[in-house]
């Protein structure tokens, strides 16, 4: 399940694409202006954003080109709804940071289609990539995790749930999880065990990381469920 933000301010057009997403599956936020879409990615990053134009006070492009200067919202996939058709309306979106540009009316298919595409576009390009990350370095293909003490690779021991857990969490930095979506995306949705599993599993990979000095990247969103900061750690003396 993706998290979307639905930014547009005509509320029955809000409504109506949030409906569509719901139904495929997605979670689905929606603000009304630029400040609230500002506000709701401050919160919590949502794995894509469906971005109107024409908005009260500041305009979406204004939002796309702020999120793009932020190195937090950076990479943050935008799709650009919107009216105008010329060629050249779409050129500056595209340039403002759109990575999509979708024009009014448009179909439920399409912009399902879009977003699922561009959503694989920005997905990690296999499970066996290694992940790097304020000194960290969590290697799939050999299932070891190691951070750097005097520039050398030290090697840290971790179980094989909290090892799934941390590479989910890494590759998906800054966003917060709720441990029904943890339970989904790690354990798989067929697994079924208390949420609070999660807590255990949690703590158990906090202490994993303590050698590194890293355990304060798993930070607890308190009444919503976890996330892993980029914040950079204190280097390691040996």
């Amino acid at each position: 399940m993706s998290s979307v933000l639905v930014v547009e301010d005509e509320s029955a057009i809000a409504e109506l694409i949030a409906i569509n997403l719901r139904h495929a599956g997605h979670d689905v936020t929606v603000a009304a202006t630029a400040e609230q879409a500002q506000h709701a990615v401050g919160g919590a990053l949502p794995d894509l954003v469906l971005l109107d134009w024409m908005l009260p006070g500041d305009s979406g492009l204004a939002l796309a080109k702020r999120w793009r200067a932020d190195p937090r919202t950076r990479e943050l996939p935008i799709i650009m709804l919107t009216a105008r058709a010329e060629e050249g309306d779409k050129i500056v979106g595209l340039d403002a940071g759109a990575d999509d540009y979708l024009t009014k009316p448009f179909s439920t298919k399409e912009l399902l289609a879009r977003i699922r595409a561009l959503l694989r576009r920005k997905a990690p390009n296999t499970l066996d990539d290694a992940v790097a990350m304020a000194g960290l370095r969590l290697d799939p293909a050999t299932r070891r995790l190691s951070h750097q003490i005097d520039g050398q690779p030290c090697e840290l021991k971790i179980g094989p749930t909290e090892f799934r857990l941390l590479h989910f969490l890494m590759t998906h930095p800054e966003r917060v999880h709720s441990r029904a979506q943890l339970l989904d995306r790690v354990w798989g949705d067929h697994v079924f065990i208390e949420e609070r599993t999660v807590d255990v599993h949690i703590k158990r990979l906090r202490e994993a990381l303590a050698p590194a000095g890293a355990a304060a990247l798993i930070e607890t969103v308190r009444g919503v469920g976890y996330r892993l900061t980029q914040a950079d750690l204190p280097r390691q003396a040996a």
